[in-house]
């Protein structure tokens, strides 16, 4: 079982959606656990008589809601060994949850962060209260990326224990992606189909990343299944 964290203030709920989408099309078995604060999971993924902690499947894909850490998640499930997963993507914003997750040790993390001032101030706070060093890979939704932009958001985290990874994710906002979205959510269905073509890409990156292949033919074969609904 691997983890792959995903940190910041930034909504990242149908990111993670998306992700698991591909990775479950690819024969893996995922959970994806919102840890954030607004816990917005528990509004946008369909429950049957949701509690104040609930796992519930969406899309072949296990979503926990409520949960502080895995052992309270292993509690649920009824078992004391790991829990049959392949992927964890869990979804945090606070220092507290990515301490009890210990994404510290996580095969892979991501900060996700827009440049408005309140994403990025407030995944900096996060950022700021890491006790130990943890290195990010940054995700980044703009119209635009400016390099004043990313040079801004290096400044601002100085004094904090990250290692930025040199490579960086760029997801526009201007392609009708975020209508793609909120589309899906009213249908309560993933689809790829009107997605647009720098959106899949970076998605495809960001799985390629996870499974640390060294191509991403089979991952757009995913893709390609699940843009035809199959």
């Amino acid at each position: 079982m691997k983890t792959i964290g995903f940190i910041g203030a930034y909504d990242k709920t149908d990111l993670l959606l998306n992700i698991a989408k591909i990775l479950t099309t690819m024969k893996n078995r995922v959970l994806v656990i919102d840890s954030t604060i607004n816990q917005k999971a528990r509004y946008v993924v369909p429950a049957i008589n949701p509690t104040v902690s609930y796992i519930t499947s969406f899309e072949d894909i296990d979503i926990a809601i409520g949960f502080n850490n895995v052992e309270e998640i292993k509690n649920y499930m009824g078992i004391t060994t790991e829990i049959p997963y392949d992927y964890l993507l869990v979804d945090t914003d606070t220092e507290k949850r990515i301490e009890e997750f210990h994404l510290e040790t996580s095969e892979k993390n991501f900060f996700v962060t827009s440049f408005d001032i309140y994403s990025l101030r407030r995944g900096i706070e996060v950022l700021s209260q890491l006790k130990i060093p943890i290195t990010l890979t940054k995700i980044l939704y703009a119209a635009e990326i400016l390099k004043e932009d990313d040079d801004y958001l290096n400044f601002i985290s100085l004094g904090t224990k990250v290692i930025w990874d040199e490579e960086r994710i760029y997801f526009p906002v201007e392609n009708g992606d975020l209508n793609v979205i909120a589309e899906n959510q009213r249908v309560q269905k993933i689809k790829f189909k009107k997605f647009s073509i720098q959106y899949k890409d970076s998605l495809a990156y960001i799985v390629q990343q996870i499974l640390n292949q060294n191509n991403d033919s089979n991952i757009r074969k995913a893709i390609k299944i699940i843009e035809r609904g199959v």
